[in-house]
């Protein structure tokens, strides 16, 4: 006589870890967390795998899928906002400038890129590739990089005024002060080292050197602070593409000159450092119309909202 089939034995109450309250299914499986779909193709049963529990409908969230727009543009940000930005580009222009000084190892980049430089341009024997790099070259002129930095102090100063800001004039100086330092960061410099370029060719008496660059320095902080103002009234999509838009230029202004053979790899890489110095320090410098300063947000902080005497955020340019 065959013994009666004993009972299954009941799964533990408490769900597994990472899954959902029990529902109310015949197969008493577990329903994980979440509001990716979860059931199989074939099957009512849910799937188990890592991939299956996975929110797609949060971008933000680690393991999203696909991969969060504008994630590059916010990681690229969080790291120029960085403190180790002037760090960097202080030892590596303090480390350039001596090498150039005591014509150091490092130089042999310079002889290297400038042979790679050269035997692609015979290579290609390219007009256009060597039309455009002396069109990228002159875009870090004095003109048109300094009109344009004008230009922008003049558009965010009317926008700041348009907005009520007390101190709508600031971005004008901002401008003029920013073309006024680049002359007075470069030329002694140039004076200063002596460096011939490329050519080889030596100085003539009362001539600058070529370290550092000049037209890179110019491209660098003209368009970068114009960026910087510009962006102090934009929304933040028009200011990241503002942003790119400067470093495309930046960069854009040192391959022209070392593809025309006018500079140094590390002519170049020295301004940039010194561009980046001086931009770093702005940014956490240059209000932004209708945030609070300290001392709006200090007082904000200590009222409730709608309480007597509670004004609206004002601008620390007011």
């Amino acid at each position: 006589m065959d013994s009666e089939p004993q009972p299954l034995a009941e799964p533990s109450a408490e769900p597994p870890f990472g899954a959902g309250p029990r529902a109310g299914r015949e197969d008493n499986q577990a329903v994980p967390y979440g509001s990716a779909h979860t059931e199989g193709r074939s099957t009512d049963r849910p799937t188990h795998t890592p991939r299956g529990a996975r929110n797609g409908d949060h971008p933000s969230r680690p393991g999203a899928l696909p991969p969060a727009p504008g994630r590059l543009f916010r990681v690229l940000g969080r790291a120029a906002a960085s403190s180790a930005v002037p760090v960097v580009a202080m030892v590596l222009l303090v480390l350039v400038s001596w090498q150039v000084v005591v014509d150091g190892p490092l130089l042999g980049l310079d002889r290297g890129v400038r042979h790679g430089v050269a035997t692609a341009r015979h290579d290609l024997h390219s007009s256009v590739l060597d039309q455009l790099g002396h069109v990228l070259a002159d875009l870090g002129s004095t003109v048109p990089a300094i009109p344009v930095l004008l230009a922008a102090g003049g558009l965010v100063a009317w926008r700041f005024h348009q907005a009520g800001a007390t101190r709508w004039w600031l971005p004008i100086p901002v401008a003029v002060l920013t073309a006024i330092l680049i002359p007075l960061l470069v030329v002694p410099a140039k004076a200063a080292f002596a460096r011939p370029g490329p050519l080889g060719d030596p100085l003539l008496p009362g001539q600058w050197g070529w370290y550092p660059s000049g037209h890179t320095a110019t491209a660098t902080l003209s368009y970068g602070v114009a960026v910087l103002l510009l962006a102090r009234t934009a929304g933040v999509r028009v200011a990241r593409r503002l942003q790119a838009v400067a470093v495309l230029l930046a960069a854009g202004v040192g391959a022209g000159l070392v593809w025309s053979d006018f500079h140094w790899l590390l002519d170049v890489v020295a301004s940039w450092c010194l561009a980046a110095l001086v931009l770093w320090a702005l940014a956490r410098w240059l209000p932004r119309p209708g945030a609070p300063g300290p001392q709006a947000s200090g007082a904000a902080e200590s009222q409730a909202p709608g309480a007597p005497g509670t004004q609206a955020s004002g601008s620390s340019l007011r």
